[in-house]
């Protein structure tokens, strides 16, 4: 059935999604690629043409508003002039190498004025688990240690070296874990694992990583990692405060904190990086996702004493064949200096607030809503299966929320109980509110059969 978005201004649906080259594309790729892409690439079937702003388009036609970025990867969005004349101005001249270009070393500048505290110091990987591995064997270099601890809910990618870390079942028949790898719980008061209620608990979760530290390890813990908020978790806000009380925790074992800022970063929570909601300095934090602007780059951020420790500081010790070459470094400086120049950071701390009151309303409105919660462009929206309750809403019902959703225009990661509501950081609130109107619109349409 085609949903009329005649009266939408900026999504427009001419066929409904999947349409057919969208079909024929999907389907002749299936029969080659990998299964295990990702779940709203096979949910979707859509096949993207060209993106503007925060608008995609499909081979057919249609036009959606991205509540997604390719989980916070498009800072920019699409096509954002700035960035696409320095890509096009870079590829003509070099695109790979290890040696000093302009746009690294001005990067690299450009880094060190916006940094956390002294974390001055930068060193580029492509992916992100490559700086959140490269980041625990800084860790090790500097303490002489061996031992990390994560998070229950926490994410740093699916390699081998951090798979110990993932709070969650990416790594269910995937052991054995790397040995000295543990997880504890995060700061997650509304399903509070201790069944605890914050502030009465006094950190009860943060005084469970002593007690862990003390039964599980041999007591030679590297570094705590931590994300200020969990991403893949649902975009999951720990209460302000929780980081202090790991840097706290991480100074009297005589570990570092290493704060993963992946998709916090660059932004997206409101602030130029998520761990200042805490003003906390960390000893190490790991960037990328929107850091590229869409561009494979990543990377983590230190001080001298830490940086400069061997192994990790022995020629060739900490670098990357694709790390930092001059594309991915021309990428990196006009996505970064473009969020500063054009007061991206504030705009997500002003349109996320918009978003947030308006999704808040949601509750009232639909009583298998049962929280909202989010920092700057970085939102969150659980399903529950009625009011008064947390049990998570069965995926069927989910995944007809994602479809009602692109029916009408809409691009969103909301086939899990988990909605994560990510949009580029040039969102207007204009665009924003049509993207709200239509996840009403499809709740609404929903909420019969949810509730049936």
């Amino acid at each position: 059935m085609l949903v009329n978005t005649a009266e939408k201004k900026f999504a427009s649906i001419v066929t409904p999604p999947p349409g057919p080259k969208s079909r024929k594309y999907f389907d002749f790729e299936q029969q080659y690629i990998s299964p295990g892409i990702q779940t709203i690439a096979t949910l979707s079937r859509l096949t993207i043409e060209k993106g503007d702003g925060c608008i995609l388009q499909d081979v057919d036609g249609n036009r959606y508003i991205d509540f997604f970025a390719g989980v916070g990867v498009a800072s920019l969005g699409y096509n954002h002039p700035k960035y696409t004349k320095i890509m096009q101005e870079q590829v003509a001249n070099v695109h790979v190498g290890s040696y000093t270009s302009v746009h690294r070393a001005e990067l690299s500048h450009l880094l060190s004025t916006i940094a956390v505290g002294d974390l001055r110091r930068t060193q580029y990987y492509s992916g992100g688990a490559e700086a959140v591995e490269a980041a625990l064997r800084l860790a090790k270099s500097y303490t002489k240690k061996t031992e990390f601890i994560g998070f229950w809910g926490g994410f740093h990618g699916k390699t081998m070296g951090v798979l110990g870390l993932l709070g969650d079942d990416f790594k269910y028949q995937l052991g054995p874990l790397l040995n000295g790898t543990y997880s504890s719980p995060y700061a997650n008061c509304r399903h509070c694992p201790l069944n605890l209620t914050h502030p009465d608990c006094a950190w009860a979760c943060v005084d469970f990583v002593r007690k862990k530290i003390k039964y599980e390890t041999t007591n030679d813990i590297a570094a705590i990692i931590v994300e200020p908020i969990q991403g893949t978790a649902g975009n999951v806000v720990p209460p302000p405060g929780f980081l202090t009380q790991l840097c706290i925790l991480a100074k009297e074992i005589g570990a570092l904190l290493i704060v993963d800022e992946m998709i916090t970063g660059f932004g997206r929570t409101g602030k130029m990086f998520g761990c200042q909601h805490d003003d906390v300095v960390p000893d190490i934090i790991t960037i990328g996702k929107g850091f590229g602007g869409g561009f494979p780059m990543t990377g983590l951020m230190s001080r001298d004493e830490v940086i400069n420790s061997k192994p990790f500081a022995n020629p060739s010790g900490s670098s990357s064949s694709y790390g930092g070459n001059p594309f991915a470094s021309a990428a990196a400086y006009i996505t970064v200096k473009t969020i500063i120049d054009e007061g991206l950071v504030e705009n997500s701390a002003k349109v996320g607030a918009f978003m947030l009151d308006r999704f808040l309303t949601f509750k009232t409105k639909f009583p298998f809503v049962g929280d909202v919660r989010g920092r700057g462009l970085l939102i969150g929206m659980e399903l529950v299966k009625g009011r008064g309750t947390k049990e998570k809403l069965n995926k069927d019902y989910t995944k007809m929320i994602f479809q009602e959703c692109l029916k009408r225009g809409l691009i969103i990661m909301g086939y899990n109980p988990d909605i994560r509501i990510n949009p580029p950081l040039v969102i207007t609130e204009e665009i924003a509110e049509e993207g709200i109107e239509i996840m009403e619109e499809a709740f609404t349409n929903v909420a019969d059969r949810i509730n049936a």
